[in-house]
């Protein structure tokens, strides 16, 4: 059998290398350029870090607004706009409209595209009707529809020139995420674990859109492209059948892992990094062992999909931890050497610093002191649980079985930190990271599974932290540092912080609150120094080009996201919008709904 499917892998990889073009040079190109963006994340490496330094610490308190632009649709505006050769590129929420903006013109409409999708996707999306944005490659803006059609589009024009469909919305397939071009491919994920839908990551063609590969992050190493001598998990060969050997029967094709967050691309190793989502169903009782691959950060080869190495942080998840926030690639000493980094700050609240070439753990600490499901991983690596967090009997959701409040336990599932993505700045050496300051009461009960209906099986209550927190406070933005793991200061913050963060060569970095604030801080002392209230709250990402030599700041405002769904969806049941309903009910007195994107900049560029 190993061998069976040791020859399916290889025969796949040399059957993809084999048709691969030259690398995508074009995206590498706009990368080098801080005045454009091409893609959510700024860059391969995830860093969210810009060169552009016209606005600085000295002068970003001078910011005025230069132009608006309103969407025309309400729910969460995630994401960020692109900018490539003069012209903006804006995208809304479902029904995922796609507008092109001329910069010349303080953003006159020089196309719209606005697909037609059933409107049933919007029941079976679990935390809002949101998507992450665009991406730009070889002349076209690729979007990920809703419904999990992939569009490629004409950037001049907005023609279409390819479609794929990469799921079945009837099986509770969605997606939220943003896509990423690597060499020749267009990497994308998808939703759905709330649904069972068994999470796979693909590799599209960017030339026609025909599939090039896809890995499962559930059962058969076939279908997860794993060689189990090879593929290794902190340097130990998996082995044969690890998924299935963690799963009870085929609970495996229903096992969720959907990879619906960020994607990273070394080009040097030639590896794609992400990270998968919770395991279907939230009662753990139902799925006995540790449910392999959910929860885990995969290294994948970008010509192949063959996963180099894997690391599951939450073994059997309790929780609904989901593993998918960004990985950030930097390149850093440690202990004395330097070494190529990923970093990752997970939902269950540990921040992860691995050599990414190797999958070696090398730092894992709390980035929120209230959390309190474990205490802390193991890094011995001479134990049998190395690498393993160390849990807590106290707070996990399942000693006492099914239909029994689990009081008390932090952080929330919404996490210390959701798909919110973090930034990183070379000069100071320093993670800026959006968080929550949250814990729950979790009551798993029995759910059956049906083909398109909810598969969740919990039901949640949050509130914030109460631990050193009278003003009751839910989120923090803080300053990590990933090689010592430890906080160096910390932004109180009224909300969750659900805006995506951004560092400049300027000192400033830039980030959303749940009441519509844009703020800049200090880069280096997290001192306030500029702040403006949006027409809505903020769960978009900040992001600054140049036009004309002058920069520019730019920010999505659309109250929304799991944070903001009750705001956003009306929503009245007080357990509605998994726990974050009531959680969230003082947004009401600060915001309201809208669509708008918000440009600013130094009074004559200055």
């Amino acid at each position: 059998m190993r061998a069976i499917a040791r020859a399916a892998i290889a025969g796949a990889a040399l059957l993809v290398a084999a048709g691969a073009a030259q690398a995508n040079d074009d995206v590498l190109d706009h990368i080098k350029n801080p005045a454009v963006q091409v893609i959510q994340t700024l860059d391969y490496a995830n860093t969210r870090y810009s060169r552009l330094d016209q606005i600085t610490a000295a002068n970003v308190g001078k910011l005025q607004v230069a132009w608006t632009f309103s969407t025309g649709v309400l729910r969460g505006h995630e994401g960020s706009p692109l900018v490539v050769d003069g012209v903006m590129y804006v995208h809304t929420p479902f029904p995922n409209i796609v507008y092109a903006l001329d910069l010349d013109h303080d953003g006159r409409i020089l196309w719209k595209y606005e697909p037609k999708q059933d409107q049933d996707v919007a029941a079976i999306m679990c935390c809002d009707l949101v998507y992450r944005g665009l991406a730009y490659a070889e002349g076209m803006i690729f979007l990920h529809q809703a419904d999990t059609t992939i569009v490629a589009l004409d950037a001049k024009t907005g023609a279409v020139r390819w479609t794929a469909r990469n799921g079945d919305p009837k099986k509770g397939e969605s997606n939220t995420a943003t896509v990423m071009p690597v060499k020749d491919k267009l990497i994308v994920g998808i939703a759905g674990a709330e649904f069972g839908a068994r999470g796979h990551i693909s590799a599209y063609n960017l030339k026609d859109g025909t599939l090039a590969w896809r890995a499962y992050s559930t059962g058969p190493d076939v279908d997860m492209l794993f060689d189990p001598e090879t593929t290794t998990e902190l340097g130990r060969p998996v082995g044969r059948d690890s998924s299935l050997k963690s799963w009870e029967g085929e609970q495996w094709k229903i096992g969720g892992g959907a990879p619906w967050g960020w994607f990273a691309y070394d080009p040097t190793l030639n590896l794609v990094y992400y990270g998968s989502a919770n395991p279907g169903t939230w009662n753990p009782s139902q799925r006995p062992g540790d449910n392999k691959w959910a929860m885990t950060i995969f290294a994948r080869d970008a010509d192949t999909g063959v996963a180099r190495w894997v690391y599951q942080m939450t073994p059997h998840d309790q929780w609904d931890y989901d593993g998918v926030n960004e990985m950030i690639l930097t390149d850093q000493v440690i202990a004395g050497r330097s070494r190529p980094l990923l970093t990752h700050f997970d939902r269950n609240g540990f921040a992860y610093t691995l050599d990414r070439a190797s999958g070696e753990l090398l730092v894992a600490e709390k980035f929120d002191p209230s959390v309190n499901w474990a205490s802390g991983i193991d890094m011995d690596k001479a134990s049998p649980t190395y690498g393993r967090p160390i849990l807590d009997p106290a707070h996990g959701t399942e000693a006492e079985g099914e239909d029994v409040t689990y009081s008390g336990i932090c952080p929330a599932a919404l996490g210390t930190k959701n798909q919110q993505p973090a930034a990183y700045s070379p000069q100071t050496h320093l993670f800026y990271v959006p968080t929550s300051h949250m814990c729950m009461d979790y009551e798993p009960f029995f759910v059956d599974y049906a083909v398109g209906q909810p598969y969740v099986g919990a039901t949640l209550n949050m509130y914030p932290a109460p631990d050193d927190n009278p003003d009751g406070r839910t989120g923090n933005f803080i300053a990590w540092d990933n090689v010592k793991g430890r906080i160096v200061w910390t932004v109180p913050e009224r909300f969750s912080v659900w805006s995506g963060a951004l560092a400049t060569a300027g000192g400033v970095v830039f980030y959303g609150t749940l009441e519509g604030y844009l703020k800049a801080l200090d880069a280096r002392t997290g001192k306030e120094l500029y702040r403006f209230k949006t027409p809505s709250g903020i769960v978009g990402n900040v992001m600054t080009y140049q036009h004309k030599g002058r920069q520019y700041v730019a920010v999505l405002s659309g109250i929304g996201g799991w944070a903001g769904i009750g705001l956003a969806a009306g929503l009245t049941d007080p357990n509605a919008g998994s726990g974050a309903k009531d959680a969230y009910s003082a947004l009401n007195s600060y915001t309201a709904l809208g669509g708008q994107l918000t440009v600013f900049a130094l009074p004559d560029g200055r």
